[in-house]
């Protein structure tokens, strides 16, 4: 197993953990999308969990703010709070709110969770970035059913229009949105053609091979924003939970909580952090 599929195996023993103590949702989505984001924090952004408001620091956006576990998880695990602090998630003035915000979390760079708005901030500090200069990266993950929203295509055709080959997209494409598949609900085929004909450079991968998703990170284009699609499984990693919608909303308790965390390799399951 290398570095990051430990940190990927890591993040959803957390949000599986996290999601049940607080009795939150949206474990499907944010388990989806680990290895995504162990590729980011444990090898791509570059961030000084030390100075979380370093100025040279590259942004992420986590534009589908509704998975914000997963998030707070992969901070946690960089260094930017303490790992103990995942136990207040979605508690009672806890400052971990389901959808995630930059309120008092450092590493944060946006409170989001209405979708359809992370890409646009995201274009726009890819734009002003570059206008001064700098060398920063800005990384937006978005959902895939976040994509009905006509905003994102707005931003999409903004940054293209503007090369802005210093922002890089993630769609997490597990094909489940929150009460039914993507498919159903509005139909995005065909995705890769619509981001190429934005003016991005489009990659699909298999959103749960860590070899892949490092390829495609590194294949950045000079003259273009980039776009990854990856393919994943909603739920991945607790057999149960995979390619289920019934898990964009329900909270692993009881005996799901148990077999989910047996299944990520904590038994007793109410062991600590590993």
């Amino acid at each position: 197993m290398s570095g990051t599929e430990d940190l990927a195996l890591r993040l959803r023993r957390h949000v599986v953990r996290m999601c049940s103590l607080g009795g939150s949702s949206h474990v499907g989505s944010a388990l989806s999308m680990a290895d995504i984001v162990a590729l980011l924090y444990g090898e791509v952004l570059r961030v000084d969990p030390a100075r979380p408001e370093w100025p040279d620091r590259d942004r992420f956006i986590l534009s589908k703010g509704h998975a914000g576990a997963c998030i707070y998880a992969a901070l946690a695990e960089r260094g930017f709070f303490p790992v103990d602090m995942l136990d207040q998630h979605y508690r009672n003035g806890s400052k971990l709110s389901g959808h995630v915000s930059h309120k008092g979390v450092p590493g944060v760079e946006v409170s989001t969770g209405s979708l359809g708005h992370g890409l646009g901030i995201g274009a726009g500090m890819a734009f002003n970035l570059r206008r001064l200069g700098g060398t920063q990266r800005v990384f937006v993950v978005l959902s895939d059913g976040e994509c009905d929203e006509g905003s994102v295509w707005e931003a999409a055709l903004f940054a293209g229009h503007h090369r802005l080959s210093n922002l890089c997209v993630v769609i997490d494409h597990n094909k489940l949105q929150s009460l039914g598949p993507v498919a159903e609900t509005l139909s995005l085929d065909p995705l890769d053609d619509k981001w190429q004909a934005f003016g991005w450079a489009t990659n699909r991968v298999d959103g749960h091979d860590h070899a892949a998703l490092r390829a495609a990170f590194a294949a950045r284009d000079p003259d273009r924003p980039t776009c990854i699609i990856a393919d994943t499984v909603k739920g991945r990693g607790v057999s149960f939970m995979e390619g289920q919608v019934l898990w964009h909303y329900r909270a692993p308790q009881g005996e799901e909580f148990a077999a989910a965390m047996r299944e990520l390799g904590i038994d007793p399951p109410a062991a600590a952090y590993a």
